[in-house]
């Protein structure tokens, strides 16, 4: 059958539709109305002359036939956006466009980075930061770095690393020299972040009860609790891998008392209704790798530093 090039939209269309199985996520993605959505499915069913979509009260499912045409819309869709990727960067350069939050960003991602570039030179990094879940629509990133439970709609989550909870304070805080024990903790000034687990979850796990736990510092971001706890507003509750750095050049020490483990790992998801491009691919594999490192790499001390 001959499709019309007037109705090679309607594909497009059809394989968002058929990628959600709601016609308003997919107008969303879109930037089409609703209605414009169901013409154009309407439009393909008519040509074809076949149902693809079981019309509910609640919504749309696939029919057999129209999983059939998703599936080959899709690798068709995906086939294109390879090619078209090859075209764009015809000087041998590859650009990547990551998604992840600014706290693993700083701390662990960006000091392991030369290593990434210096195996791959041929790849540019679009590195975005942010709280919000990053919606990976067309035109999007092509792989993201979340912190969760490792399950998210229309994703393929790779693990990368777990993590967990101890507290931490500036070796200047006052009063630090004098906690001996996680109870003695609950005597300082404390910091924490929007995280679900936090200070009465670690003081539970440590087996101190009956703390009237004061107010504390709060911050949405973790790096900025990092931070506030280096220049001594108070004791933390880091998790290790954000933690690590800060560690290693001795601007926070930890505290005594157990890790707590984090209900939440980190992974590296892409889409699942498309293959990951090779740049994608090999970044993947790269922070595979690095995941197994605990150590984050330190800037080296400049040579004309080192005689003084």
């Amino acid at each position: 059958m001959n499709l019309r090039p007037a109705l090679l939209p309607a594909l497009g269309v059809f394989a968002a539709a058929a990628r959600h199985q709601n016609f308003a996520h997919a107008a969303e993605e879109l930037h089409l109305t609703a209605s414009a959505v169901s013409h154009h499915i309407r439009k393909l069913e008519s040509l074809l002359g076949v149902a693809l979509f079981q019309r509910h009260a609640r919504g749309v499912k696939l029919t057999q036939e129209g999983r059939q045409l998703a599936d080959a819309a899709t690798a068709a869709l995906t086939d294109i956006e390879g090619v078209a990727a090859n075209l764009r960067h015809t000087d041998g350069v590859s650009v990547l466009r990551v998604t992840t939050l600014h706290s693993l960003a700083y701390c662990w991602l960006v000091p392991r980075l030369p290593r990434f570039t210096a195996l791959h030179p041929h790849i540019r990094l679009q590195l975005d930061t942010g709280i919000a879940l990053t919606r990976f629509d067309e035109g999007g990133p092509d792989l993201g770095i979340r912190h969760g439970p490792g399950q998210w709609q229309g994703l393929t989550a790779h693990h990368l690393m777990d993590d967990e909870l101890f507290p931490v304070a500036s070796p200047g805080l006052p009063g630090v020299e004098a906690v001996k024990t996680p109870r003695d903790i609950a005597r300082l000034p404390l910091v924490t972040d929007l995280a679900l687990q936090g200070w009465r979850d670690w003081f539970r796990a440590a087996g101190v009860r009956g703390l009237h736990l004061p107010e504390m510092h709060s911050f949405s971001d973790s790096t900025d609790v990092m931070r506030a706890s280096v220049y001594g507003v108070g004791a933390a509750l880091a998790r290790k891998v954000i933690a690590q750095p800060y560690l290693q050049r001795y601007e926070l020490v930890r505290l005594p008392g157990p890790s707590l483990k984090a209900r939440f790992a980190y992974y590296v998801v892409h889409p699942s209704h498309r293959a990951p491009r090779p740049a994608a691919l090999a970044f993947i594999e790269w922070l595979k790798a690095e995941a197994d490192d605990e150590r984050t790499p330190l800037p080296p001390i400049p040579a004309d530093l080192l005689g003084r």
